[in-house]
Order: C-alpha cells, then sequence, then structure tokens
C-alpha cells in the first residue's frame, strides 16, 4: 500500500470546494507520456493553478502502474524544483471500470479516482459507486462517480448515444453512494468527433461546423439539487481548428473534428462545474507540432528534435485553457 500523501500528492477535496467557491475550474489534464506530464507541471507553475494529472485505463496499461507512480512523484518534485513551494497535484483515475481498478490504483498512490457505472442499471451504478467509495475513503481518497452517459470514443470508453442526466436523480445518487463529486452529462462528448455534422450547423462564412449548445438548463436545475457540490465535465475538449489544420496541412486527415466552444466551458467553470476534462486537445496540439516538424525537417530522426516542439505547443495549450477558459490562475 502506497499513500498518495507519501508522493506529495492532494485530493480533490479543499480544491474543489474552494473552486465552487470562487467560480472556477480546476483543469483535469489527461496524460500518456512524460512530455505531457512535463508540459502539465510546467504550465501550472507558471500560472500558479492547481492541476489535476489524469490517467485512463489505457494509459495506466500503457505506461506501466509503477512508472506512473514514480512520474506522480516526480512531478511534485518537479513543480519544487520549477518553484512552486507548494504544489496542488492530485493523480486521478479517469473512467475507472471496476471496483477492483479503483482498488488498485489507491493502493498505488492515486489521491483520486473516478468510477464509471453510468452505463449500468441505475441501482447498480450506485451499489458499485458505493463500494469504491467505502474503500477509497478509509485513505483519504476522493471518488467521483458518473450520472448519466456521454457519447463518443476515449479509450476503452465509447457510447454510441449520450444520455442527460436527469436532475431528479442526483439527490438521492449523492447521498447513497457518498461520492464527492458528480461527473454529468449535459452536451459534451468524447473524443475530436464530438458531433456529427447532421447535428451542427455550417458557419457561413467559413464553412465550419458549429456544435449544438451545452443544456445549461440541466446544469442549473443539478445546481439547485446539490448547492455547493462539486461537478464535473467530461469530454471538453475545444477541438482547436488551428491545430486541425495543421494536422490537415501536413499530411493528417480529420475532417469534420469539433469540440466544445470555449465560451461555453468558460461559462460552465462559473458555477458548480469544477473540474473540466481536456485530454484530445493536447493529443491534437502534441501531434500537430510533430507533423509539422517531421515535415519540414525530413532528415532528422532524433525524437526529442521533433518532442520538443510537441512539449512547447502542449504548454502553450495548458495555460491557454488555465488562463483563458477555466480561470484557475494564481489560485495557489
Amino acid at each position: 500500500m502506497v499513500s498518495y500523501k507519501e508522493l506529495g500528492l492532494v485530493n480533490t477535496k479543499e480544491m474543489f470546494a474552494k473552486a465552487v467557491k470562487g467560480g472556477y475550474a480546476i483543469p483535469a489534464f489527461n496524460f500518456n507520456t512524460m512530455e505531457q506530464m512535463q508540459a502539465i507541471v510546467q504550465a501550472a507553475v507558471e500560472t500558479k493553478s492547481p492541476v489535476i494529472m489524469q490517467v485512463s485505463k489505457g494509459a495506466r496499461n500503457y505506461a506501466n502502474a509503477t512508472i506512473l507512480r514514480y512520474m506522480a512523484q516526480g512531478a511534485v518534485e518537479y513543480a519544487k524544483e520549477l518553484g512552486c513551494p507548494n504544489p496542488q497535484i492530485v493523480l486521478h483515475l479517469d473512467h475507472g471500470d471496476t471496483f477492483e481498478l479503483c482498488k488498485d490504483c489507491i493502493d498505488m498512490g492515486f489521491s483520486s479516482v473516478m468510477i464509471d457505472g453510468s452505463s449500468l442499471p441505475y441501482d447498480e451504478n450506485i451499489a458499485l459507486a458505493k463500494k469504491v467509495v467505502d474503500y477509497a475513503h478509509k485513505y483519504d481518497v476522493s471518488v467521483e462517480a458518473e450520472l448519466g452517459v456521454l457519447a463518443g470514443v476515449e479509450d476503452e470508453v465509447s457510447s454510441a448515444v449520450s444520455h442527460y442526466t436527469k436532475p431528479e436523480e442526483v439527490i438521492d445518487f449523492s447521498q447513497r453512494t457518498g461520492c464527492d463529486s458528480l461527473a454529468i452529462s449535459i452536451g459534451t462528448s468524447h473524443g475530436a468527433y464530438k458531433f456529427t455534422p447532421e447535428q451542427c450547423t455550417r458557419d457561413p462564412k467559413t464553412g465550419k461546423l458549429v456544435p449544438p449548445p451545452l443544456a445549461f438548463d440541466i446544469l442549473h436545475e443539478i445546481e439547485k439539487k446539490l448547492p455547493g457540490f462539486p461537478i464535473v465535465l467530461h469530454g471538453s475538449s475545444s477541438v482547436p481548428q488551428d491545430e486541425v489544420d495543421t494536422i490537415n496541412e501536413f499530411g493528417g486527415k480529420l475532417p469534420d473534428a469539433v469540440g466544445i466552444p470555449e465560451d461555453q466551458l468558460r461559462e460552465a467553470s462559473k458555477s458548480a462545474v469544477c473540474k473540466i476534462n481536456i485530454d484530445s486537445d493536447s493529443r491534437l496540439a502534441m501531434t500537430a507540432a510533430i507533423r509539422k516538424y517531421l515535415a519540414e525537417n525530413p532528415s532528422h530522426f532524433d525524437p526529442r528534435q521533433y518532442l520538443k516542439p510537441a512539449r512547447e505547443n502542449m504548454k502553450k495549450m495548458y495555460i491557454h485553457k488555465i488562463v483563458n477558459v477555466l480561470g484557475s490562475n494564481d489560485k495557489l
């Protein structure tokens, strides 16, 4: 058993309480590689922001659980080395699908886990979430649960159809599970193709797809039911068109990729939404920089040569999200 506190990590309870009260959201950036981790830490330190570094089941398998533990510890020490004496870094499991996976992550030093039973019948979702909560709270680990289903594809998480969270269920669900935060479905979606062209309109000037608005009426109703309770938005990448255009310019093929408009995420950040998940934007920023570099430098083959601009591009994106979208800067 490895306690996250030994690694210098924190759980989400205090940072979420401050975020709800302060009207901003904590960035939850998924990572798979050292370069992503470095960029996340650099951005958090430079903006003086708390941050959640999260990994999916697939990312954990890719990185190796033991290596991941030391990477998290290294992230804390790296932040201190960069000049942040008291970094607020969470290591979070994104979309844990079984009790056993959540338990293993807790035992390996995670400070927060998500149990996603949203595809299960309502009572089974509650029972699974409560089992995880009961174990996690023994070790002061935070638990996120999900009510409602997001469409889209991200690693092992896949659903063809979204189901909005029912506001009338949130009180019963949160009380019976004892979860610390609740992921809801109000129209966000996983992946770089969050909406089909048929769901969107087209900007007559640019020809770009314009996605449908988020269901803020559902969010506000949930806020009334659970005043001050931490709410989480998954699938909240904006899919920046400049990165998509760069990828396509240098040999990629991402037609009609579209994400969540940043003005809507900015509005959500000022509500009870205190954690916003961003994954695809990082992947796009990394891939765009690598494609551009290799196209312009065909004789280069040292990974450091193309991973350095990739890291810089991700850092730029993370800083933008923290400062201009989520508002979590200067909160340490």
